[in-house]
């Protein structure tokens, strides 16, 4: 008899981040397996008329009035009301966002980064109150699903949770299809560093801003493009192109489309991702996927990723990124050892492989191993 598992899709009706894709890429995997049955429910009233259109063909979709505000501010405190009536009576129950409902069936949270603790002051205040929700469900019972082993590590040091029912399965990937020519035509300039992401703290642009304002003399071909809209204190990056010497070497496309965000990763000759956190870090092999080398920064879970393929560089050290980027550009040796090592690192990760790990979650949550342990 399939396994009935009940997913949290709410993250399908927002612009596709990280989340969103995951959380796609998840229910397009659970739909093909005949050993599992799956559901897609969101939490949201505005978005319910919109579940069935964003929702992966062979998923069975549920949309009960579910409020999102309301409901989450009750499940910080109260385990109710219960999800598994209104989702059809699920033997498992996964929240892809850090919040699971309660739920009589087991239950598993999705834990995509620590940030909020890590570094609150880049947070929104409704995404502070995440640690406290984990904490909650893994008391009543719930696993932890993690994006990479870093964020294994710190779950189980900063929220106290049992290592045993915290359980790491990486992220998969979509290799980008792209053209270099059509990718040079996009960015306006036939040799770039492309940044990828949208504009808010976490991403350090101003440090990348800073270090190509300083290899302008000595590189006067090197322009920086980045792809991306704006997030939140945009006002950061424009002080730093603000104050740039040679504000001619960036240009900022905005949002670029997914489908032709392939095309300017094809045509780059190095990817920058300067990171202050990550929790895991799809861009980083999406660029290595097209043999463009990268540098990146030394945060845990870029460096689970990128492992030997890409130059790491201290947290916000704009001489150690610029000298990097540097390299990344000049150096053909580096170059040709990195773009080897990209390929030889994208091999690792799967979304075939991630849905596979995640339902083995489902099945040892399912079998009720016991109450993890949390301390206080």
């Amino acid at each position: 008899m399939p396994l009935r598992v009940a997913v949290d899709a709410t993250p399908l009706l927002d612009v596709r981040t990280g989340v969103g894709v995951f959380t796609d890429a998840l229910l397009r995997g659970l739909a093909t397996r005949d050993d599992v049955e799956v559901t897609a429910f969101p939490v949201s009233l505005s978005g319910r008329r919109r579940m069935r259109d964003v929702t992966p063909p062979g998923v069975r979709v549920r949309t009960p009035p579910l409020p999102a505000r309301a409901l989450h501010a009750r499940w910080r405190r109260r385990s109710t009301p219960r999800i598994d009536l209104l989702v059809g009576r699920p033997d498992v129950v996964h929240g892809p966002n850090f919040v699971v409902p309660p739920a009589r069936a087991a239950r598993v949270a999705t834990v995509h980064d620590l940030t909020t603790l890590r570094h609150p002051e880049l947070c929104h205040a409704d995404t502070l109150r995440f640690p406290d929700i984990v904490r909650r469900a893994a008391a009543e019972g719930a696993w932890i699903h993690t994006v990479s082993e870093a964020v294994r590590d710190e779950v189980v040091a900063e929220l106290g949770i049992d290592a045993e029912r915290v359980v790491a399965v990486p992220n998969g990937f979509d290799p980008p299809v792209g053209d270099a020519a059509t990718g040079r035509r996009l960015a306006g300039v036939e040799r770039y560093v492309l940044a990828v992401g949208t504009v808010e703290p976490r991403k350090d642009l101003p440090s990348l801003v800073a270090a190509v304002d300083r290899l302008a003399v000595e590189h006067p071909d090197l322009v920086l493009v980045h792809a991306g809209g704006d997030g939140w204190q945009v006002e950061r990056l424009d002080e730093a192109l603000a104050a740039m010497g040679h504000p001619d070497r960036v240009r900022r496309l905005g949002h670029v489309p997914h489908d032709q965000l392939g095309h300017l990763y094809a045509g780059a000759r190095v990817f920058a991702y300067p990171s202050v956190y990550e929790g895991f870090g799809i861009p980083v092999l999406e660029a290595m996927s097209c043999d463009v080398p990268v540098v990146t920064t030394a945060v845990p879970a870029l460096q689970e990723v990128a492992g030997d393929a890409a130059g790491i560089v201290p947290v916000g050290d704009v001489d150690a990124l610029a000298g990097a980027i540097a390299s990344a550009w000049t150096d053909e040796t580096w170059r040709s050892q990195a773009i080897e090592r990209g390929r030889l690192r994208c091999e690792r990760y799967s979304w075939e492989a991630c849905v596979d790990g995640i339902v083995d979650i489902y099945r040892a949550a399912a079998a009720g191993s016991g109450r993890p342990r949390v301390r206080t």
